[in-house]
């Protein structure tokens, strides 16, 4: 018999179902949001992987179309690999899952989430986050939860907790929480230029109900869960750091690392290791752990300094941003480029139009979205941070990275009636010491200028990082971080945002959580910074978005038919509209509302297809004057073609002020000419003249 436990969460029922399904894993939840079901698993190795200096934890967030009643696209009809939103749900579960397992832990886990069923007003993703940490807190794997996740929407000023499909339409926040017992955990957000004080307030407001929810799942873990099992530790011996610090002094340690060049610090300790690799060259047991052995010594010396000595290994002062500098136009004949350099971390964006036909299509659990007109990519090759190997292609984090910054520009993107294009931004990296990610909202707010996208306001983003003692009050909150210190540090805090506001958050720890003057002093050191990297750095490059889309980009003429008229333009079998767009060398898009996008590079074919369309859409009415195209000839008269598919006879009393006695004599095939409507004849069919046509 299983064991079925509820609670209300935000006004809906959430449920956990132990030990009904999946036993033979570690630690198994059926999750229950509303009608949104997810099964959630927890499975370690009996034995730590081989050879590696890392904790493996793997993450998988697995969509199935059948949990919406669809049955895959494509020929295959069955799910393929992971969707965007699916490594991206992955990612959000590892952030604040893995600092919560042993560090000296190297046995395999993965958390597995399958979603089954789907209530658009529950979200599987939360529902997801709610059952891995259950899962792997009732299981015997040692992990030091439960943790709690809540997501916060902002609808007419008032917060809104896991919001409905309906209240996310409409909500200026998308704020993602996971909490512990004590502190905040992990932090994602979207938002619509919230301001930083809105902001704390909704963090914190989300933290609160997470400790409700930790209460709660404190019940099942005391009820149904599992002693933690042994393993085997990975710590470096005390004894092994006694020996190191013989061979390498702290000061001798700290001017190696005391730099602002990464390669420089890189081959420094390249040195130490292979000084300390010849000294203890006969003991194997102490080889195999040199690596961490030198990594955890650069860790305690970077910490140190900074944390006691407040001296950054670049020797900037604590809220010092690196050289910046920003270019834009630097890509010919691309619709938009810009250049954002911040210290050794170097981002070019280049930006593409294209009609709204070119948006991208989802197919995924949610109903309520199928296509988005803004794709923001981001590229890591592995020359930017002088390494070689091969391009496989975007991993999570590339995609993650491109995420990110995708979201911190679109508040300030224009709607679609106000500039119908669809646009794409890829970020490339070409050098990498720190944040850039961040460096590819700066250089994509510019790029989007360059191009002509009419954005709101200039978004710019930059990362954080913090350096923590032995108890919540000893910390220090670095501007600007680089890569050693994130990697010796505690914190990654990314924010982007305007000078009106925060457009997006991502909150990256490995420690046990954040207090809230942490999280205050970072996002009011992250405003300070981006609105200086604004006003100094890339106003000075563009201020402003350009009037108009450049020479190369294409140029979108709009207009407003009657939907009934949609089958007259596109024709029987689309020819009408296919003719239109063979004489004139454009691209239309018909919306079912009438709505119509002709897209082109040259005005006269963008414009003269517009003037096609309207005629085909006029009624006839005596009196109007319309030019045609002689496409047949009769011995009663001559047939014109206003547009492709619209057709008017000139009879021939009516083609010239004398009189004609053969149309050839005066009309020839392929001629243009302008007529006016003369209304109905006596059949009831609309007749055309040449001759009453006023000079």
């Amino acid at each position: 018999m299983y064991k079925k436990y509820e609670m209300e969460l935000a006004g809906r029922t959430l449920r956990v179902d132990v030990d009904r399904v999946a036993k033979q894993a570690n630690g198994a939840v059926l999750m229950h949001y509303g009608d949104t079901t997810v099964l959630c698993t927890a499975t370690a190795s009996d034995k730590p992987r081989e050879g590696i200096d890392f904790f493996p934890l793997s993450v998988e967030y697995n969509e199935r179309m059948y949990s919406v009643g669809k049955i895959p696209g494509g020929f295959n009809k069955r799910e393929g690999k992971a969707s965007e939103n699916a490594i991206l749900t992955d990612r959000v579960i590892d952030r604040p899952m893995r600092p919560l397992f042993p560090k000296d832990y190297r046995n395999d886990v993965t958390l597995e989430n399958l979603v089954m069923s789907v209530e658009q007003d529950c979200s599987p993703e939360l529902t997801a986050m709610l059952g891995a940490s259950i899962a792997t807190s009732i299981s015997d794997i040692p992990f030091d939860g439960p943790i709690s996740t809540t997501q916060v929407g902002l609808v007419d000023g008032e917060f809104v907790f896991n919001p409905t499909a309906a209240q996310r339409e409409v909500s200026d926040l998308a704020l993602t929480v996971a909490s512990t017992k004590e502190k905040v955990i992990m932090i994602e957000a979207g938002a619509n230029e919230v301001p930083e004080d809105k902001m704390i307030e909704a963090i914190f407001a989300a933290h609160e109900l997470n400790q409700k929810v930790i209460a709660f799942f404190d019940t099942i873990v005391a009820e149904c869960g599992k002693p933690k099992h042994e393993y085997q530790s990975f710590a470096v011996p005390q004894e092994l750091f006694d020996a190191i610090q013989k061979i390498v002094t702290p000061a001798e340690m700290e001017e190696a690392v005391f730099t602002d060049d990464k390669q420089t610090r890189e081959e420094n300790i390249r040195v130490i290791t292979d000084k300390l690799a010849e000294a203890f060259a006969d003991n194997e047991e102490w080889l195999d752990k040199l690596g961490e052995a030198v990594y955890q010594y650069q860790k305690k010396t970077v910490r140190k300094m900074i944390l006691k000595d407040h001296k950054r290994p670049d020797g900037r002062a604590i809220d010092q941003i690196r050289p910046l500098a920003a270019e834009v136009d630097l890509i010919p004949r691309v619709h938009g480029s810009a250049m954002f350099t911040r210290g050794q971390t170097q981002i070019c964006t280049v930006t593409t139009l294209a009609p709204l036909s070119e948006a991208q299509r989802l197919d995924g659990l949610d109903e309520a979205e199928t296509s988005k007109r803004y794709m923001h990519h981001y590229n890591f090759p592995s020359y930017s941070v002088g390494e070689t190997k091969p391009s496989r292609g975007p991993g999570r984090r590339e995609i993650g990275h491109g995420a990110l910054a995708e979201r911190a520009l679109l508040p300030v993107l224009p709607s679609e009636a106000e500039f119908p294009y669809a646009i794409r931004t890829v970020s490339e990296t070409f050098e990498s010491n720190g944040s850039t990610s961040q460096a590819s909202v700066c250089a994509s707010s510019m790029s989007l200028m360059t191009a002509g996208v009419p954005i709101k306001a200039p978004v710019a983003g930059i990362s954080c990082g913090l350096v923590t003692g032995e108890t919540d009050d000893d910390y220090l909150v670095l501007t600007d971080i680089q890569g050693l210190e994130d990697f010796f540090g505690d914190m990654d805090f990314k924010v982007a945002g305007t000078h009106k506001g925060i457009t997006a958050i991502q909150m990256d720890i490995k420690i046990h959580g954040l207090t809230r003057p942490i999280i205050e002093e970072a996002i009011a050191a992250t405003r300070k910074a981006r609105l200086y990297i604004i006003d100094e750095v890339m106003n000075k490059a563009i201020s402003e978005p350009r009037p108009e889309v450049g020479p190369y980009a294409p140029k979108i003429i709009q207009m407003q038919i009657d939907p009934q008229k949609i089958g007259d333009v596109v024709g029987q079998r689309g020819k009408t509209i296919n003719a239109i767009i063979e004489q004139t060398g454009v691209k239309i898009d018909i919306e079912d509302d009438g709505s119509v996008s002709i897209c082109g590079t040259e005005k006269e074919g963008m414009d003269k297809a517009a003037k096609l369309i309207h005629t085909i859409v006029t009624d006839f009415e005596a009196g109007q004057v319309f030019e045609g195209k002689v496409v047949s000839i009769k011995d009663f008269g001559a047939f014109l073609e206003f547009a492709p598919g619209k057709e008017g006879l000139v009879h021939i009393s009516k083609i010239a002020k004398h009189r004609v006695n053969k149309v050839e004599d005066v009309l020839a095939l392929g001629d243009v000419v302008k007529a006016v409507c003369l209304g109905k004849d006596k059949m009831g069919r609309f007749s055309f003249s040449i001759r009453d046509v006023d000079e």
